[in-house]
């Protein structure tokens, strides 16, 4: 979950949110651009307040739903981290806890922003990462760790374009939507890279068509990924080009539901 889909989620509970405050292109310019980290949970809870008068229910639950995912990433990381033995080499800690910086830095941006929005963020589950057995080796396996983050992030790449159609007619956002989802698929890419270059599997930057080069046991998150049409156009041999099926696949993410997330991350949660 990253904030273009937060803001996503928001207009697709309420589709004027945007139009309820001015100087909304140069608002959401200034959120791609110009904004510090640390001042855009005060920007947003000024705007929802400007444009609700208070902020409602609905709005606080997306941030909650949102920070609740957060917390997941960044607390796989943290532990990941914790245990120095796990990697073998400094590059793979360090690359590790960069990425686990960021999810912190996301847990921290949310909170923020739902008390500057007048509302109280949720605390945090207690998670289980072995999901109860499933995974018993999470933190002492360097190969089962890959590609329990493989999976986190891949899937996360996935709960955005789930939520991105909301955001079409609306440039703005779109735009500040996609500058941060390209960060979060860059997370997605380095830990593949990290997991092929250990041999823990025969997997690229992106996903074909819908394997994991992990198993059964992870394919809900790749479900769906097979599919070469894209807007009623098979991409396949697309303008008579040699194109295969797996190239095509390649070509797009396909989205997963808030529902089919919520599925995917219910065994970590105790």
């Amino acid at each position: 979950m990253n904030f273009g889909n937060i803001l996503n989620e928001i207009e697709s509970t309420d589709p004027e949110v945007f139009e309820k405050v001015s100087q909304r292109r140069h608002i959401f310019k200034s959120f791609g651009t110009k904004v510090a980290l640390a001042a855009l949970p005060f920007a947003i809870g000024s705007m929802f307040k400007k444009a609700y008068g208070q902020t409602t229910g609905s709005i606080i639950d997306v941030l909650n739903f949102a920070l609740t995912l957060e917390y997941l990433e960044a607390a796989f990381y943290e532990q990941g981290s914790a245990n120095p033995a796990l990697f073998p080499t400094s590059a793979a800690a360090s690359a590790i806890a960069t990425i686990g910086q960021h999810e912190t830095a996301h847990v921290n941006f949310l909170k923020s922003a739902i008390l500057a929005s007048g509302g109280t963020p949720v605390s945090s589950p207690v998670f289980d990462f072995t999901a109860g057995g499933t995974f018993p080796d999470v933190f002492v396996s360097y190969q089962t760790f890959l590609a329990v983050a493989q999976t986190f992030e891949d899937t996360g790449v996935r709960a955005y374009k789930g939520q991105a159609g909301n955001l079409i007619s609306n440039n703005d956002v779109l735009t500040a939507a996609l500058n941060i989802h390209s960060v979060e698929a860059r997370h997605a890419a380095h830990i593949r890279q990290m997991r092929k270059a250990n041999g823990f599997g025969d997997v690229k930057p992106w996903i074909t068509n819908n394997d994991s080069g992990i198993g059964a046991v992870v394919q809900a998150s790749y479900d769906g990924e097979e599919n070469t049409l894209q807007a009623g156009i098979q991409i396949k041999d697309i303008n008579g080009k040699a194109i295969s099926m797996s190239d095509a696949s390649e070509a797009f993410d396909e989205p997963l539901s808030k529902d089919q997330i919520l599925a995917i991350v219910a065994p970590f949660i105790v």
